[in-house]
């Protein structure tokens, strides 16, 4: 007999949560301590644990989000039939919608499982059980109905997990775009050793975007340097962030204090200084072996002259190779020029249902119409 709890902080989380953690930060209490603190204002968390005979077998992190139609789905620029069919999926998914998952990164990082204690289908079911539970609570509580149900993100080649269980309580599977991820082969010990392994036309590329690159300074921010670049900082992500195609949330300003406030040395942010002005910013995670990607912005006006997205892009890797980080994880979108620095495309998944039976028949082939993986040209620097 397996019992659930539900709570909605994280002081309310047992210890026990730390206990079967697999080397994910995301998972971690930290880590949920600083979402909790700068979460996006449409997003509400849950905490959910499953136990057996007062064992802990598996936990999910939830979010109860607000999702805005006009700030989701930007302006297409596909033709008249994706335009169409793009207006009409905000119009469906606008409303409440409950994530199991966490919607502010990419990649498997909201629920978690022993499978020694438990199989996957039993998971499966304990999960939707909490969701729907969850579903009535804000029902009570608010007089909202969930209209949308997505767990999010899985690694399409992993079967983590039971998408039979998931297809037969009528959610669908929907193809998102991959994740790109770099491997640091062992023997880059500096970043000079990636430099040779490029060929020759991607050596002049690095060159040149170097040369773009002059009279910036890169520099590591402190935490104080954070809070002093506090609204910078989040005018230059916004900048990133509101030309975005697809955007379900907004980081409050405190976002990257608070994250460097609990996570320390794991999580770093550099900022580009050009004659003393903050024109650009990376933020990365240090999750294990992985290096993965947060938020950043940039100055518009001087992103191209500048080259300053591809120099984040190689400084991201120096870190990894320096640190020796075994994978950069890059996350979606921008995949091509990320390809060009040596990323590859993992293909990732996520699995939806609409509340309504006639509106979730009908939205699935909408999704597969709007097919997100855009036609990009994959890059072979090493080649």
């Amino acid at each position: 007999m397996y019992n659930t709890d539900i709570v909605s902080t994280v002081a309310e989380i047992p210890l026990q949560w730390d206990s079967i953690m697999q080397n994910d930060i995301f998972l971690s209490r930290k880590y949920l301590q600083a979402l909790e603190k700068a979460v996006p204002s449409n997003i509400h968390l849950k905490f959910v644990t499953f136990t057996k005979e007062n064992s802990l077998v598996g936990f999910a992190v939830m979010q109860h989000v607000k999702i805005y139609a006009q700030d989701t789905f930007r302006e297409s620029k596909g033709n008249l039939v994706e335009r169409f069919l793009g207006k009409l999926l905000s119009i469906v998914l606008k409303g409440e919608i409950l994530v199991a998952g966490n919607l502010t990164h990419t990649g498997q990082h909201g629920i978690y499982f022993d499978e020694m204690l438990i199989e996957r289908s039993s998971f499966v079911n304990l999960v939707l059980s909490a969701l729907e539970t969850i579903s009535l609570q804000i029902k009570n509580e608010t007089g909202k109905s969930i209209k949308v149900i997505l767990l999010k993100d899985f690694a399409a080649e992993k079967q983590f997990i039971d998408s039979s269980t998931l297809e037969n309580n009528s959610f669908f599977r929907v193809k998102v775009q991959p994740n790109m991820m770099q491997s640091i082969p062992s023997n880059w010990k500096i970043f000079e050793d990636y430099y040779s392994a490029l060929n020759k036309k991607y050596k002049k590329r690095y060159r040149t975007a170097k040369r773009n690159f002059r009279g910036i300074i890169s520099q590591e921010l402190s935490i104080d340097d954070i809070l002093k670049y506090s609204k910078e900082l989040h005018r230059l992500y916004r900048t990133v962030s509101d030309n975005a195609k697809f955007n379900t949330f907004l980081l409050p300003e405190n976002n990257f204090y608070e994250f460097k406030n609990h996570l320390g040395d794991n999580f770093r942010v550099f900022g580009y200084f050009l004659e003393g002005k903050l024109i650009g910013f990376y933020s990365l995670i240090v999750n294990d072996q992985n290096l993965e990607t947060y938020f950043l912005g940039y100055d518009k006006s001087l992103q191209f002259t500048k080259s300053l997205y591809l120099n984040m892009l190689y400084d991201m890797l120096e870190f990894a190779i320096v640190n020796n980080i075994q994978n950069v994880v890059y996350a979606r979108t921008a995949m091509e020029i990320k390809s060009s620095v040596g990323a590859k495309p993992f293909a990732m998944e996520l699995y939806l249902k609409h509340r309504s039976a006639w509106i979730n028949y009908f939205i699935k082939p909408i999704f597969n119409l709007l097919d997100p993986s855009e036609k990009w040209e994959e890059r072979h620097p090493f080649a």
